[in-house]
């Protein structure tokens, strides 16, 4: 397809599902750690693994930002999907269980395939879709959540194919897999025409002037703007995190507390992770993102931080019930999965639709200061034999992101050009009232004199 032929605009989203569907394998990372346990790997082993996937894609994708730029979105996805597919090529040809080929071969070069690809889908969903850019995105990164539940199940209940064919036979299916699927997706990876419009849309509404004012990286670092979605996007993601850590070890805990034996609490909680967090974690992806065409992006964080801080609060007298646990598992799975389709858009309506590629891995980073805090915290706490203060700290943490998004007012961009400063970060905070209060509160003598002259010209004048 030529870049300036304008195609039918749903193929794009056909293009990001397929993309999408195959960087999911990062979270299909545990179905594979049975067996590697049995070739004789730690638990800490396949942890490495996971981290190392998991920092390398956050911090690969700042890079890819620029690629995208220079490059253009179809081939980095093409390059993203070869080298996520190689990844996995490489370590099952290399044995498929031994651990430098496989933390080589899966973390560290699969995790930059996925880091090159993961933001193509979301800049260029968002620049044929400007009428629905909240859905679009829901519906890409969906695509995500739904691709690691298909990728476990496919390996292990649905297509055993770990057990007919081993660990190296299934990373060399999986490798040549994921090529395919983002090679046809790339396809339709290209930005529309400069000045295109769909039929129908008005670009002076105030919900679709939004994203028109473009920040380079500079200029976004010089806004509180930026630091406070960066925080809010840190307690919520690392709130799920935390809970998707704890999702099998603290109910099973709870549920045997509550009579059931072990084999019981273990189906239980496994259910409770496998299907109704990862359905409702797919599903959150769409619904907040359709939600926030309607209602706007920070209300819609708002809402989802602030019902996430609740049900985490009453999580601890929800475990030990197995139908409570199943839906506190999927109050929780549908609110972290909104967090990737609310923080794109925001981040395009804030810094600019046409810099979402360069901006958003910036504030991606805050996943993985998330990935490292909320998981950590819940296993220090859960070696003290107290889970129930990990839940309620992410909480607290999530009632401040609240709190947090819903002061992110409109930046100044000509202030964001300016060197950062206290005036330029109380006016970019919409606080220009209150600086005043300080500097009268600093500086009182200077106000008397101002109004004493004041008064002796107005006298003056008489």
């Amino acid at each position: 397809m030529q870049s300036g032929h304008i195609p039918n605009r749903w193929l794009v989203v056909l293009g990001s599902l397929l993309i999408q569907l195959s960087l999911g394998a990062i979270y299909a990372w545990s179905v594979f750690t049975p067996a590697l346990k049995n070739a004789g790997w730690t638990k800490m082993d396949t942890q490495i693994v996971f981290a190392v996937g998991l920092v390398t894609f956050a911090l690969v994708m700042v890079f890819a930002g620029r690629g995208m730029v220079r490059y253009g979105p179809r081939k980095l996805a093409v390059v993203g999907g070869l080298t996520l597919g190689a990844g996995y090529l490489l370590a099952g040809f290399l044995g498929g269980t031994a651990f430098w080929p496989v933390c080589l071969g899966i973390g560290l070069i699969g995790g930059a395939g996925i880091g090159l690809g993961y933001v193509v889908p979301i800049a260029v969903g968002m620049r044929w879709f400007p009428d629905k850019k909240g859905l679009i995105t829901g519906l890409a990164v969906a695509g995500f959540g739904f691709g690691a539940m298909g990728w476990v199940k496919i390996a292990g209940a649905w297509g055993h194919l770990i057990e007919l064919y081993g660990l190296s036979t299934t990373f060399i299916i999986y490798g040549a897999a994921f090529g395919t699927l983002t090679l046809v997706g790339s396809i339709w990876m290209v930005m529309p025409p400069k000045g295109w419009k769909p039929e129908g849309f008005i670009d002076n509404t105030p919900a679709a002037a939004k994203g028109n004012q473009n920040y380079t990286v500079q200029e976004m670092f010089r806004t509180p703007q930026f630091y406070l979605i960066f925080l809010t996007f840190t307690v919520s993601a690392g709130a799920g995190l935390m809970s998707i850590g704890l999702m099998k070890l603290y109910p099973m805990e709870a549920l045997q507390a509550n009579g059931y034996d072990v084999l019981e609490a273990s189906a239980i909680a496994g259910t409770a992770m496998a299907v109704f967090f990862s359905l409702a974690n797919g599903v959150g992806r769409i619904v907040w993102g359709s939600l926030s065409d309607i209602i706007g992006r920070r209300k819609s964080i708002a809402v989802m931080t602030f019902t996430q801080a609740l049900i985490l609060f009453s999580f601890t007298s929800m475990a030990g019930n197995e139908y409570l646990l199943y839906l506190g598992a999927m109050l929780i799975g549908f609110n972290f999965g909104g967090n990737f389709a609310l923080f794109p858009t925001l981040t395009a309506d804030v810094f600019g639709n046409d810099r979402i590629g360069q901006n958003y891995p910036f504030i991606f980073l805050s996943y993985g200061v998330g990935g490292i805090a909320g998981p950590l915290l819940g296993g220090v706490l859960g070696d003290l034999g107290n889970f129930p203060l990990a839940f309620f700290i992410c909480g607290v943490a999530c009632m401040a992101g609240s709190l947090f998004i819903m002061l992110v007012k409109k930046p100044d961009h000509d202030e964001a050009l300016r060197p950062a400063s206290v005036h330029g970060f109380m006016h970019q905070m919409h606080l220009d009232h209150l600086e005043e209060v300080m500097e009268f509160a600093q500086h009182p003598d200077h106000f008397k004199r101002v109004s004493d002259s004041n008064q002796q010209n107005e006298r003056d004048t008489v």
